[in-house]
């Protein structure tokens, strides 16, 4: 039997440290964070004691630069290489395609790493457009995980059916070199917005535009005070502007032709639902139902960080809102990535 402590793990695309964390505290020991976005750094390192931040370029870095950078070795059955790329190119969310197409084949630029190192496994998480699309290059480094001896089991996962609060659907795929191996199993109980949010959860009431200066970061943005009389108007707990649409004075002049689309935008929150895919827009209730589901304002940043199952003493470190709330919507939710560890931990040790 092999002692769990062994296993080591190095975070592609680490940005603030959600997949590290949840790998830490599953018993990974996780070497390094590497991702081309500075801002990271300070969140990821003051969060993850053992890890350092890697500011590299995944396009330009090579594996030789790994290499000698971690002093690490090819073919180490121990070693566990994640890999949850930027994918917004692949997203079946409206995004521009001309502004992402640089994350259109980074999955192949972390490919060139497994195919250096061959590590005893690989966990790749994105979204689930990625292995839909013909065109995809995740068909490609599928192929090539197989042709590498390893074993390899993927799904789309619903992240809500894994401990997180969250309507969250991701293609997840993890590969075993040395063992067989298999998804983690979903949990009958769904997490929903009541079980973590609210003052019985140590939020207190706030109004928009609220700034805690506290490593809490119960921080929200500011609305105009049309916006604020258009929350008012909207009905508690899952209301939606259908209520205020059709007056001329709150309008949206987007949708002025009273087509019914798009009725997340400026929508609440229901207490007992999980709540929708935190994205990097949701401070704004302009961009999805990132309304509160009782207060008249969107969700704080720190409520944005519990949905995705960030611990409350997680401190993140940015420039403004906007920064902050990327790295949060950005990150794999560390509940998700510690059943992904255990997953690998109980493969690894039944070998």
């Amino acid at each position: 039997m092999v002692t769990k402590n062994k296993l080591k793990a190095i975070d592609f695309f680490s940005g603030a440290g959600g997949l590290t964390h949840g790998l830490k505290v599953a018993g990974i020991d996780v070497m390094a964070g590497i991702d081309n976005d500075g801002i990271c750094k300070e969140t990821f390192e003051k969060n993850n004691a053992g890890a350092i931040f890697l500011e590299k370029d995944i396009t330009k870095y090579l594996p030789a630069d790994l290499e000698r950078d971690l002093k690490i070795k090819r073919n180490d059955d121990d070693m566990i290489f994640a890999g949850c790329a930027p994918c917004q190119f692949w997203s079946i969310i409206r995004t521009s395609k001309e502004k992402s197409k640089k994350t259109r084949n980074l999955i192949l630029d972390f490919q060139k790493f497994i195919e250096y190192f061959k590590p005893g496994f690989v966990v790749v998480e994105n979204v689930p457009g990625i292995s839909s699309k013909k065109e995809s290059p995740m068909g490609r480094f599928m192929v090539t995980l197989e042709n590498l001896g390893y074993n390899v089991a993927h799904d789309i996962t619903d992240m809500s059916l894994y401990g997180i609060p969250q309507k969250r659907r991701r293609f997840t795929l993890l590969a075993s070199r040395v063992s067989s191996i298999s998804l983690p199993k979903p949990t009958k109980k769904i997490m929903t917005v009541r079980n973590v949010l609210g003052t019985k959860n140590g939020f207190p009431k706030i109004k928009a535009g609220t700034a805690d200066k506290t490593d809490f970061l119960h921080t929200v943005a500011g609305l105009s005070k049309k916006n604020i009389e258009r929350l008012r108007m909207t009905s508690k707990n899952g209301g939606d502007r259908s209520v205020w649409q059709n007056n001329a004075k709150y309008q949206l002049a987007c949708y002025a032709s009273g087509e019914k689309k798009f009725y997340d935008t400026y929508g609440r929150m229901w207490w007992d639902k999980p709540s929708p895919t935190i994205t990097t827009k949701f401070f704004s209730i302009s961009n999805g139902r990132f309304a509160h589901p009782e207060e008249d304002r969107a969700i704080s940043l720190r409520e944005g960080a519990t949905l995705q199952t960030f611990p409350q003493n997680y401190k993140f470190v940015g420039t403004s809102v906007a920064s902050i709330a990327k790295m949060i919507g950005n990150a794999v939710p560390p509940e998700f990535a510690k059943r992904l560890g255990k997953t690998i931990m109980e493969s690894y040790e039944s070998r």
